[in-house]
């Protein structure tokens, strides 16, 4: 995993690399500082493709791809207004990828009942360093999430569609508030729908 800090083996009196601009920052209690970082696809290709081609990430469906494909897939998303990659940053370190999209700009569209102001979500945690940390993913699901729903009051509800086999995820969501819905046939995978209202999320993490 990579770091935007200094690495350690920078030699004595190098410049450390400029900090990344964040969108979102905020501080946890007892969690750390949480920085929501757009993807840099030149930048981050050589992480993303070392996340995305493990297994533990095969319903991110990239298992067979080369570094050079995964940059020019998030190189595409970064010429699109639709859809967006951001890297969750804990204390400068890279520890997630979240990408949203606006469902009517994207094949998710055709297969659930929009309503407006639905708004989409992938999430991909990347590889632990040591053993699992409770709490951790619901932490920076809740900070992304808010930040997304704060910054648009448009947003009126989030949409997932994970894979209808990955029981994790699900479980995962419904923690968060999401609601389970029913699984769709999507060219690419079978998938469980799951939708989370904005107003019920925020007036729960406010508390």
């Amino acid at each position: 995993m990579t770091s935007d800090a200094t690495p350690s083996s920078a030699s004595a009196g190098a410049s450390p690399p400029r900090r990344r601009e964040a969108v979102h920052e905020t501080h946890v209690d007892g969690f750390g500082t949480v920085r929501v970082v757009p993807v840099d696809p030149d930048r981050d290709a050589d992480l993303l493709h070392a996340w995305v081609t493990q297994d533990r990430a095969r319903y991110w469906g990239m298992l067979d791809h080369t570094r050079e494909q995964v940059r020019e897939i998030y190189a595409h998303l970064d010429s699109l207004s639709t859809h967006h990659a951001y890297l969750i940053h804990r204390d400068d370190r890279p520890v997630a990828l979240f990408q949203t999209y606006l469902p009517e700009a994207d094949p998710i569209g055709e297969h659930y009942d929009m309503r407006p102001g639905d708004f989409g979500f992938h999430l991909l945690i990347g590889p632990a360093d040591g053993a699992p940390e409770p709490g951790f993913t619901d932490t920076l699901v809740t900070v992304f999430l808010t930040h997304v729903l704060t910054e648009d009051p448009g947003r009126r509800r989030i949409v997932a569609e994970p894979d209808a086999r990955n029981h994790k995820a699900h479980a995962r969501l419904a923690r968060i508030g999401f609601v389970l819905g029913p699984e769709v046939e999507l060219p690419h995978k079978r998938a469980r729908m799951a939708f989370l209202d904005r107003d019920a999320f925020l007036s729960r993490t406010a508390r």
